[in-house]
């Protein structure tokens, strides 16, 4: 697998809360924050070890074989996410991997975050 992007930082809610949005973005009971662009489909959840550990399957139709990785960790009573996203195939040129890198930092670390009021 090679590395398209990677990013941490801190969301203000634990693990285990963060790790169950990842998991069930859609769950009733919760702020919706998994807002999709025309282009991007819903992800798939291919692996999950809670609440440390979360693999999505592609957002992107056009790129059906990348992976987004996500490590998690408690620091006091936040959360610090990692996400990493990784191809089997040829990487993006380097506007796509740009693009690609931008919306999971949006969705994940404005949209996300705001979903637990900050």
């Amino acid at each position: 697998m090679i590395e398209i992007g990677s990013r941490a930082q801190k969301l203000p809610a634990p693990p285990s809360v963060v790790w169950n949005s990842l998991v069930r973005p859609e769950r009733e009971g919760t702020r919706p924050w998994l807002s999709l662009t025309a282009d991007e489909v819903a992800p798939k959840i291919l692996a999950a070890e809670e609440p440390h550990r979360v693999v999505w399957s592609s957002l992107w139709p056009g790129r059906p074989n990348d992976e987004v990785h996500f490590e998690l960790a408690a620091i006091g009573s936040e959360t610090s996410l990692k996400f990493t996203l990784l191809t089997p195939d040829e990487p993006p040129d380097q506007s796509t991997s740009g693009h690609l890198r931008y919306r999971l930092n949006h969705l994940l670390f404005a949209d996300l975050r705001y979903s637990y009021g900050q």
